[in-house]
């Protein structure tokens, strides 16, 4: 049930108004099973087949795939300089095209071009690993937590939850994290006077880069500029900054070339393609769209916070999944299902021998 949030205490002064908006409680992870239908276990079994062929032996890079594939996104998207819209890539003046709705833009003025980094905030060489941590219920009870901790470089989605009882399975360290527009809206009420309790649920990510939809639709802009101010007037230690979105056009162009044409990439997609231009190796957590576990068909959660519906207006989660399974099983990336603790007792996968 939503619950219209009531205006309590004092206004803390937001530099923007907008109409009071429906906040929707967090609720725990559901981790009891319950009844699953004969057409979600059918769905399941055929799931299951198609990955099979993945998961029949040990996973392995595969470098020259990883190479090539990387090289293609760097020269069609370039997101390791254009991701982010800096003061370098984006002047003073120029004009911004929203990358949700071509036909609307937006002029840089001098108070807008503040807000923007000087140079990308991202070191310019690669990291050797990378975690992408998707939020779906798969995580829970997967135990991935020190896993996802142990790569140089960890990318969350909609700045989740990371409360200590979820650590085990989902770990804590963050170093880009993105925020949906929604979540600024439902839960924080645009920001209006929800400021201060918008900015201690950003503690949790310590001085991560916040990455935000800024340019993506017009009405984006403004509510996003607010996060920004309420970062600075509370002295926060994250450091925001603007989806380019350029390169999310880019990105969508390249997407659809391959034959994945929907609507609009998942931010969760998103940041793989970008970790594969930024990272060497690339491991994805918490990735896969389905209501059912592959290895035992038990029932999941839609994500490991909660059990509301992703919108499927947009985005195709199991569309995208088809094109990260592909990439898993061409050694491009590595995605995790399951338990990751029973996954380092797996014998690795061992090179055949050339005769001579």
């Amino acid at each position: 049930m939503k619950e219209v949030e009531q205006k309590t205490g004092t206004d803390d002064s937001a530099r923007h108004k907008a109409p009071a908006h429906i906040v929707e409680s967090r609720q725990p992870p559901q981790k009891k099973r319950f009844p699953v239908s004969s057409d979600e276990r059918k769905n399941c079994s055929k799931t299951i087949n198609n990955i099979a062929k993945c998961y029949a032996e040990p996973w392995k890079k595969k470098d020259e795939n990883y190479q090539k594939f990387s090289s293609l996104l760097s020269s069609n998207c370039h997101g390791a300089e254009n991701a982010i819209v800096t003061q370098n890539n984006t002047p003073l003046g120029s004009v911004i095209v929203y990358s949700g709705d071509p036909n609307k833009t937006i002029q840089v003025t001098t108070n807008l071009f503040s807000t923007f980094p000087k140079d990308h905030p991202l070191p310019k060489k690669k990291w050797d690993t990378c975690s992408v941590v998707g939020n779906g219920g798969i995580l829970i009870n997967s135990k991935c937590g020190k896993q996802i901790d142990s790569a140089q470089f960890v990318i969350r989605c909609n700045i989740p939850p990371l409360d200590s009882e979820l650590e085990k399975d989902v770990g804590k360290k963050t170093n880009l994290v993105t925020a949906n527009p929604s979540i600024l809206e439902k839960k924080f009420s645009s920001l209006n006077n929800h400021r201060h309790p918008f900015v201690e649920s950003l503690h949790r990510f310590e001085d991560a880069v916040l990455l935000l939809p800024t340019f993506a639709f017009d009405f984006n802009t403004q509510l996003c500029q607010r996060a920004v101010y309420a970062i600075e007037d509370f002295d926060s230690a994250i450091r925001p900054v603007s989806f380019n979105p350029e390169y999310i056009r880019n990105l969508s162009i390249y997407w659809r070339s391959e034959g994945l044409k929907e609507a609009r990439l998942s931010t969760g997609f998103i940041m793989v393609s970008l970790a594969l231009e930024l990272c060497n190796s690339v491991d994805l957590y918490g990735f896969w769209p389905f209501s059912v576990h592959p290895h035992d068909c038990h029932p999941l959660t839609n994500h490991y916070y909660d059990n509301k519906p992703s919108s499927k207006r947009y985005h195709s989660m199991p569309a995208e999944f088809k094109y990260l399974l592909k990439m898993h099983s061409q050694g491009i990336l590595r995605i995790h299902l399951g338990d990751c603790e029973a996954e380092k007792d797996m014998p690795a996968k061992k090179t055949k021998k050339r005769k001579h």
